[in-house]
């Protein structure tokens, strides 16, 4: 099958620090090639892959000093795949809503994995404007509020089951990802605390972030309960992670998916997160973490969660969350598209055409 990947510019793929969306890229690149599939990447210069790379810019763009519009580089690199769209079987966006206005014209079957939240008000503007555009979803919560989407199916996100490995546990709480109001540090920290249990701190700071974290977190930071460490990079993950009692995830917003649940259940270290979003899909209540909707359950948890064994974390993540798993759900859904296509491919050919028609029963 030849395949493009299309993934967003602002990181490389795979991510030199945070990235959620290019990581999955990634994992799923290279897992396509790994089964034979003959894969091209569009993605910035800097990405590393097995597959054949087509770079619109040589560099990915939040690294980068002075990149003053995002976009521009974005509209040239769909213009890349739409002029090589007729070497490709299947052309699989992870762009958001950007190509819809390109890929509603396409003749070669494509798709668009929607990574982010989908609460936004306006994203019903762009829905009701583009319905038949054929899009996935990464979580079943994320999906309900766009009911009018054409959503062709549902894939949770997976890693290679080699990245990480089972580690021994610590004494400290993990926090890792980003430092924003909805990811809710200060919970996390809150809970550190009160359970008078160390915390480490593994986060990037946006710009857009930067006032909420200057008024409301940088001073948490001084108990002496609280590491902060900063943005860390995959490689860091194992110890950081696998060296943790747990993963508090105490989030405040419909999370899409949550990677860094699955990065802490592959390194063996359970997760206490809040009842919001994909979690009830992602934990396994008792065996992989604790699902919690109060700062009382989030204690409770706390003292409990040594009880849970590392292994059967682990072994959650192998059966569920593996990226061997995650590409096959996509070439599923990629067979079914192209499927979809040859049948109406053929329906139109054996359409007679209107003129025809026309001639044949006049007068």
């Amino acid at each position: 099958m030849k395949i493009a990947q299309v993934a967003p510019l602002y990181e490389a793929v795979p991510p030199k620090l945070y990235g959620g969306t290019e990581r999955i890229v990634f994992f799923l690149t290279e897992e396509l090639v790994k089964q034979g599939h003959d894969v091209t990447l569009f993605a910035s210069g800097d990405s590393v892959t097995n597959a054949k790379l087509i770079a619109s810019v040589p560099q990915a763009l939040r690294l980068k000093e002075g990149c003053e519009d995002s976009l521009a580089p974005h509209i040239v690199q769909l213009q890349q795949v739409i002029e090589s769209s007729g070497e490709f079987d299947i052309i699989h966006f992870h762009t958001d809503y950007l190509s819809f206005p390109f890929t509603q014209f396409l003749d070669v079957p494509h798709l668009t994995t929607l990574h982010g939240k989908l609460t936004i008000e306006e994203l019903q503007l762009v829905y009701n404007t583009y319905p038949q555009e054929p899009v996935v979803c990464i979580s079943d919560s994320q999906c309900k509020p766009l009911p009018q989407a054409n959503f062709v199916g549902r894939v949770h996100h997976g890693l290679p089951t080699d990245l990480f490995k089972k580690g021994s546990g610590g004494n400290y709480f993990a926090f890792l990802g980003r430092i924003s109001p909805e990811k809710r540090c200060d919970r996390a920290i809150e809970i550190a605390i009160a359970s008078n249990t160390p915390i480490k701190i593994a986060a990037k700071v946006d710009k857009a972030d930067r006032e909420y974290f200057d008024q409301k977190i940088q001073h948490l930071l001084d108990h002496p309960l609280v590491a902060y460490i900063g943005e860390i990079n995959e490689e860091q993950k194992q110890e950081f992670l696998g060296n943790a009692k747990a993963l508090l995830f105490p989030i405040d917003w419909p999370e899409p998916f949550g990677l860094v649940m699955i990065e802490a259940m592959a390194c063996g270290t359970p997760v206490i997160a809040w009842n919001h979003g994909s979690v009830p899909e992602i934990i396994d209540e008792g065996k992989s973490g604790y699902i919690i909707n109060s700062m009382e359950e989030a204690l409770h948890a706390a003292k409990k969660i040594s009880d849970l064994d590392r292994s059967v974390v682990r072994k959650c993540f192998e059966q569920r969350f593996s990226a061997q798993r995650m590409m096959k759900d996509y070439v599923a859904i990629y067979q079914k598209l192209i499927n979809k296509n040859k049948i109406a491919s053929i329906a139109d050919e054996k359409t007679i055409p209107i003129s025809k028609i026309s001639s044949a029963t006049a007068i």
